[in-house]
């Protein structure tokens, strides 16, 4: 291989991670604060927990279209304008005075996100050959799993050293130099097949609701983010409160247990192929129902560690499931992985809003049991209605970390 050809090559691998990786830089973000904005601004733990739930909400809203989109306009076309887009209002949030400007502007950085994080699923899955993909697909993963880490500790550390409006500021300015690197090492796509127009792409779109292996999918998808935005949104508040008394940094540095799905994700594929997706996926469920039941220890370390095979196994459940949609629709993949994305993300929704229910009703004992259930449910979508005969050593090319 000549050296212009690893220079390209090496390139698409280091575009696709750093997409990821401003994505998710500013998507959750505001959870290691969020006990610091409830007082300022004067709300509620459920009210303030709006900041996630909103831009959730928005990208479950705008994921599907999305899809459709960029089966007519293309793949790198819609990613990088999605990500300069991105770079306002992420400023307008840290420029914001009010708890409803907040709120607004995090939900216009919803509505952006998902050209950039479901159609660079989908440039994976076009662009590279399958053995290549799932290498790609983890790059990918990884970066975003960085970028939801790093996003959470660079407002906790700058909300306590300067102002958490600094934060903000340093993510547009990290979402530019992205989008800009973005632009230059991503190649154009080759292999993608433009649709004949968006009311085929809708169509398309539409015959996956007939998929019953994709509906169950989009379930456990959806109960996925569900669980992620209940656990890491109100653990904050849980950490904050005394005994503990964590600081908006410390907080942020609590969510380096993301790294840990950094490490784990790219060896799902193989892991896929040892035991099979039904039993390695209820195997890791039950192994995240002891994670998030070790969170009620008196200990913070022990709460550490539960907090972080929740990571894990939450990442690892987020690949087996984003690739079996990919692996089941056999036509308009940009949409059904948009579909998918929708369903992830009106999880989100729910884990937040029902999250601050449970927190109002019974604090983190309420929260915890709340995840315990849906995470019950996963497992029985997994057992009854996923099917045996997908091929276990198929590609899996994960989307977005939680």
């Amino acid at each position: 291989m000549s050296a212009a050809k690893v220079r390209t090559f090496s390139a698409r691998y280091l575009a696709v991670g750093l997409a990821g990786y401003c994505a998710f830089i500013n998507l959750y973000s505001p959870q290691s604060i969020l006990p610091l904005l409830s007082k300022e601004f004067h709300a509620t733990a459920a009210e303030a927990s709006t900041l996630i739930t909103v831009s959730t909400l928005a990208v479950a809203l705008t994921a599907p279209f999305t899809g459709t989109v960029a089966d007519v306009l293309g793949r790198k076309r819609v990613i990088v304008a999605a990500m300069f887009a991105l770079v306002i209002p992420t400023l307008m949030v840290g420029l914001s005075t009010t708890l409803p400007q907040l709120i607004f502007w995090r939900a216009v950085q919803g509505l952006v996100l998902p050209p950039i994080f479901a159609v660079t699923v989908a440039y994976i899955g076009d662009e590279w050959p399958p053995r290549e993909a799932t290498t790609a697909a983890g790059i990918y993963s990884s970066g975003s799993s960085f970028g939801g880490f790093s996003g959470r500790l660079l407002t906790g550390l700058l909300a306590d050293l300067i102002d958490w409006r600094a934060g903000f500021a340093a993510l547009a300015a990290i979402a530019f130099a992205g989008a800009i690197a973005v632009a230059f090492l991503l190649p154009h796509e080759r292999k993608f097949v433009r649709s004949e127009g968006l009311s085929a792409s809708v169509r398309q779109m539409l015959a996956h609701f007939r998929n019953g292996q994709l509906l169950a999918t989009y379930a456990v998808g959806f109960g996925v983010l569900f669980n992620f935005i209940c656990t890491f949104t109100f653990v904050s508040f849980h950490l904050a409160a005394a005994p503990y008394n964590l600081s908006a940094s410390w907080l942020g540095a609590i969510f380096v247990v993301y790294l840990v799905g950094s490490v784990l994700t790219p060896w799902t594929g193989w892991a896929v192929g040892r035991f099979g997706r039904r039993r390695l996926m209820v195997r890791v469920i039950a192994i995240w129902v002891a994670g998030i039941a070790l969170t009620l220890a008196p200990s913070l370390p022990l709460i550490i560690a539960g907090l972080a095979i929740c990571a894990g196994c939450g990442l690892i459940c987020q690949a087996i499931s984003t690739g079996y949609v990919t692996i089941t629709a056999k036509a308009g993949r940009s949409s059904a992985v948009g579909l998918y994305v929708s369903s992830f993300y009106v999880g989100g929704s729910f884990g937040a809003v029902l999250g601050g229910v449970a927190w109002t009703i019974g604090g983190w004992p309420a929260c915890v049991a709340v995840v315990i259930a849906i995470l019950v449910i996963m497992a029985l979508i997994v057992l009854f209605a996923w099917t045996r005969r997908v091929p276990a050593t198929a590609s899996i090319p994960p989307i977005e970390p939680p």
